[in-house]
């Protein structure tokens, strides 16, 4: 079901190819059996996948089970993702916010290389609570769902994610609000943005991307009418996979006068670019993003 907010799939399942060549089907058979368990030990855990030393170790297990390497560059690349507060004990009132992490969305592997790196909470649309497999450790692993069929809730969605980072979680959010088949493509939504504005939450801009054997690949892309089962089969045949994640310096908001427009240009440029982004508290330019890209 398609919301007012949602945003139509440029890219389709034709993007997804292999830039290398298969695995042969026992090899492919051996990453399914084992990723299948690994999946069925995550959902073992119940309530406790939450943890972030167990959920970390959990996706650090799917990807290892799918064959799929991890490489961590960048900024931040030896620590966490979150932005450090100030440390020693502090009060609950003088508590530093936690981080809204953005990343650009290319597949349903994002969501799992991401809790590797640093589990966070999640912001997903409701629907992929019902997706096989993905959606029952999306849910033991406490991710906060949203519905974009509602814009009336839009609001409410905002100031819960504010309390989330002013009660010092960091909060990772897609803001494409749709997968492209390359980490250059889209544009970014603005509400989520408004959550850190809001908080005095520092933003961490991140970009994943994929490749093959060293050259870069679209087979691990989930869009448009493509289907979970499709997409695993061709992640489970894809030869030397691997998920880059690059942490880009994060973009800080409090006493900086910006607005969400300003911010969410800024976060799309680096995540999308690859460059740096200097604030003056004023305008920033940006791309142009999708023609919905203004909501969510």
């Amino acid at each position: 079901m398609n919301g007012s907010f949602d945003v139509p799939a440029v890219c389709t399942p034709q993007c997804a190819a292999h830039s290398a060549p298969p695995v042969p089907l026992p090899e492919a058979a051996r990453r399914a059996a084992a990723f299948t368990g690994a999946v069925g030990r995550a959902l073992a855990a119940g309530p406790h996948l939450a943890d972030p030393v167990r959920l970390g170790a959990h996706a650090r297990g799917l990807l290892a089970a799918l064959a799929v390497g991890l490489e961590v560059r960048g900024a931040g690349a030896a620590g966490p993702l979150s932005v450090p507060g100030p440390g020693g004990r502090a009060p609950a009132a003088a508590r530093a916010p936690g981080t809204l992490i953005v990343l650009n969305h290319v597949s349903w592997l994002d969501i799992v290389a991401l809790l590797a790196v640093e589990p966070a909470v999640l912001v997903a649309k409701r629907e992929v609570g019902r997706w096989p497999l993905v959606g029952g450790l999306a849910r033991r692993a406490g991710t906060h769902f949203i519905d974009r069929t509602s814009p009336r809730q839009l609001p409410r969605t905002v100031r819960e994610l504010s309390a989330l980072l002013l009660a010092g979680r960091s909060v990772a959010v897609f803001p494409q609000a749709t997968t492209w088949c390359t980490a250059d493509q889209g544009g970014f939504r603005r509400a989520t943005f408004q959550a850190a504005l809001d908080a005095g939450a520092p933003v961490r801009p991140v970009t994943v991307d994929y490749a093959q054997q060293g050259r870069p690949t679209t087979v691990a892309a989930f869009c448009g009418a493509d289907t979970f089962a499709a997409s695993l089969r061709r992640v489970l045949g894809a030869r030397g996979l691997a998920v880059r994640v690059t942490v880009h310096p994060a973009l800080p908001t409090a006493g900086r006068g910006l607005d969400r427009r300003a911010l969410a240009a800024a976060a799309e440029r680096v995540v999308l670019g690859g460059g740096r982004v200097a604030f003056d508290g004023g305008r920033v330019p940006g791309r142009t993003g999708q023609a919905l890209g203004t909501y969510l």
